[in-house]
């Protein structure tokens, strides 16, 4: 199970209180969730609600956006690797760490986002290092594509059967009467069954249409060396670049995931901002119950979540974009590859 779900809940007493009356109601007695971890989110500064409500629509936004390049920059990496695909999952890391291990042991990251800082700021230090690395994937993505492309194009003439491909590798000068007024030779197909009754003159033949140019060939066999050396040459450092990005591209995501909590918890629950953010990871046979115990130990946070109507776009809320709960919730998929 690779789902985990964000979500927060106001400080009781303490929120330490909170965290145990979670962890009770949703391990213990049902396994309902097969593991729980408290989500350190750091004192980030508030600003005031209506800059807090245009960030929350901002920030959904953002969120969409940074994880389509985390997903892209992981499907990249899979059609480079070509028959390697197995060896995918284990490129796929952020801090030099499996992804779950990341996302259950988050620590902020003062260096890159510092917190003292604005919340809007920070959410734009995200938005440009994202960009920059979604327009760098498409640069080296489209060479290294040009790249391969030409190499396979090249390889298919070599490949398939005599009627088409090319005979570089098969035919000798030797083979050819050349520069005669008189003279030409003909390169004929016969399949190999068949080859007895066509010495006898019993079969017919295809001809293939072929005219002997040595420079030509020598050009297509260099060029196919030239294409193939590059390759391998790209191949390691564009690896090298996607596994560096992937990691930038999630940790950046998971940034985004705090923020939004944070955010998302501050209207809701107002000030002085005092919530226990939590990290469930949803037992995949009981998600519908975890949802109803939930919303059982939360439903008194907001006695409207029951009717509420999901397709309602209330600012700051972001309802168009999910379902609504009474807690603050947000899903962090790690199932991050496409394989057809």
């Amino acid at each position: 199970m690779t789902e985990f779900w964000l979500i927060s809940a106001p400080g009781d007493k303490t929120c330490q209180q909170t965290w145990d009356k979670m962890t009770i109601a949703t391990t213990r007695p049902n396994n309902l969730s097969t593991s729980n971890y408290k989500f350190s989110i750091p004192d980030l500064k508030v600003g005031t609600l209506d800059v807090l409500v245009g960030l929350s629509d901002d920030l959904a936004k953002l969120d969409s956006f940074v994880e389509s390049v985390v997903k892209k920059v992981a499907q990249y990496m899979a059609d480079v690797l070509e028959d390697s695909r197995d060896k995918v999952q284990e490129n796929l890391l952020a801090n030099g760490v499996d992804l779950i291990t990341y996302i259950t042991r988050f620590q902020w990251d003062m260096a890159k986002y510092p917190i003292k800082q604005s919340l809007k700021n920070i959410s734009e230090i995200v938005s440009k290092q994202v960009t920059q690395i979604d327009n760098d994937l498409k640069a080296r993505a489209s060479a290294y594509n040009n790249l391969k492309g030409n190499l396979q194009n090249l390889e298919r003439k070599n490949a398939g059967s005599l009627l088409t491909r090319s005979l570089a590798d098969i035919v000798k000068k030797e083979d050819f009467v050349l520069d005669s007024e008189y003279l030409i030779t003909l390169l004929v197909v016969v399949p190999k069954v068949s080859y007895a009754d066509w010495i006898s003159g019993g079969t017919p033949f295809i001809v293939r249409d072929f005219q002997y140019n040595e420079e030509e060939m020598k050009a297509d066999k260099e060029e196919m060396n030239r294409l193939s050396t590059d390759k391998k040459k790209q191949f390691g450092p564009l690896v090298r670049w996607l596994k560096v990005n992937f990691s930038e591209a999630f940790i950046a995501w998971i940034h985004i995931k705090a923020l939004r909590v944070f955010v998302e918890s501050v209207l809701r629950y107002g000030l002085p901002v005092n919530f226990q953010a939590m990290l469930l990871q949803p037992n995949k046979k009981n998600m519908k119950k975890l949802r109803e115990v939930l919303y059982d130990l939360y439903k008194h946070l907001d006695s409207s979540a029951a009717i509420i109507d999901a397709s309602m776009d209330i600012p700051g809320l972001n309802l168009s974009q999910q379902e609504y709960y009474p807690y603050v919730y947000y899903k962090i998929d790690c199932n991050l590859l496409d394989f057809k």
